[in-house]
């Protein structure tokens, strides 16, 4: 069976790829949710992949060579990113962006070992990811026990002496951004009122909003994704509650706006600073709007991914996977989200998470860090 299942990933990836072999490009690759609940955040990570590639290749390329872009989908289910990534690294891709969901990066992650090729996440907290030891992972965004310190102390700040709720749709993302939290909340001295879970893909919840109201819940964090925090909040306003939610990084797309309608005004979430008002990211954010693309999300931590690898490999002489990562940890990186540097597990060391709120019209704006 071994053999077959070999023969059969090396026919499907030589079939994908037979153009960019022919064409003798370097090929990397994008793997995400292109497809599925989470699909938003796929054609984020796509169209900074897209641009990277080509302004890389208007530059002429990386190492004397162009560029080919090879766009894989993994639908945030961790038994297709592994499948995925048993594909990319059969076709001897050194280097992957991605992928989103952390249920998919940590387990594509250990193929992608097996199968010497580097991997930078975009968007993947989960702290796991880079607590393996594992030589080829890297990420441009930060952890969740960052960003769950952060809520945290929004929170106690904010919501001193208020009843807090906190939620998690039991993924590796949304429960350990959850727990991240709650950790931090529970050290803060703020003991929340309800702990709770539900499924990834529920539609129902009015069981739950009908225990917040009981509670007198004044805030609710969810550790989970936009769709369901979506409907969250308009069961929430369905039943009269004026609760607070706030969330995560997942929540970083225009989509959440079209499920909560004017009712999202008011929800909180945390999110790196907004790469798309640093003067670094200004003339590529000219290029995606003349493009009519809002390079909003992850959009440009996925371009910046791909900035990391190219600088790494020309500076490296390479794409060897190993030495593009040993220069990577050992050099720093002028990227469209600033300039990066990293530890040894692969973290980025500059990297703050801040508060954004969401308006009536659909759009969101970074508060005070500090609160406001």
């Amino acid at each position: 069976m071994k053999p077959l299942k070999l023969i059969g990933l090396a026919l499907g990836a030589t079939v994908a790829l037979s153009t960019a072999a022919l064409a003798d490009d370097i090929t990397i690759a994008v793997a995400g949710p292109m497809t599925g609940t989470e699909s938003a955040f796929g054609r984020q990570m796509k169209n900074g992949a897209e641009m990277a590639v080509e302004q890389l290749n208007a530059s002429g390329g990386v190492l004397g060579k162009k560029l080919a872009l090879d766009s894989e989908d993994d639908a945030c289910d961790p038994k297709q990113a592994r499948s995925v990534a048993e594909k990319i690294a059969g076709a001897g891709i050194p280097f992957v962006a991605g992928h989103y969901c952390s249920s998919s990066s940590i387990p594509a992650s250990e193929a992608y070992a097996d199968g010497n090729v580097l991997q930078i996440t975009p968007a993947s907290t989960n702290p796991l990811f880079t607590e393996r030891k594992l030589w080829n992972v890297a990420r441009v965004c930060g952890r969740d026990d960052q960003q769950g310190a952060v809520a945290a102390a929004y929170i106690a700040k904010n919501f001193k002496g208020k009843n807090i709720a906190i939620l998690n749709d039991k993924t590796t993302y949304g429960k350990g951004l959850a727990d991240e939290t709650k950790k931090a909340l529970n050290k803060a001295g703020v003991t929340e009122k309800l702990y709770e879970s539900y499924n990834k893909g529920d539609k129902d919840f009015n069981a739950i909003v009908s225990r917040l109201k009981r509670e007198n819940i004044d805030l609710v964090y969810v550790g989970g994704y936009h769709q369901e925090a979506g409907l969250i909040l308009r069961q929430m306003r369905d039943q009269g509650l004026k609760t607070i939610l706030m969330a995560g990084d997942a929540m970083a797309d225009k989509e959440y706006a079209s499920i909560t309608g004017p009712a999202g005004e008011g929800t909180l979430f945390t999110f790196g600073p907004d790469p798309r008002k640093k003067p670094t990211a200004a003339s590529i954010v000219e290029k995606f709007k003349a493009k009519n693309i809002d390079p909003e999300g992850y959009t440009l931590y996925t371009y910046a991914a791909i900035q990391v690898w190219s600088q790494a490999a020309k500076k490296a002489g390479t794409t060897d996977p190993k030495k593009v990562m040993d220069a990577i940890k050992a050099g720093s990186w002028d990227t469209v989200i600033g300039k990066l540097e990293y530890d040894a597990k692969g973290d980025i060391k500059q990297l703050d998470y801040v508060v954004y709120k969401w308006d009536a019209n659909g759009n969101y704006a970074e508060l005070n860090p500090k609160g406001s």
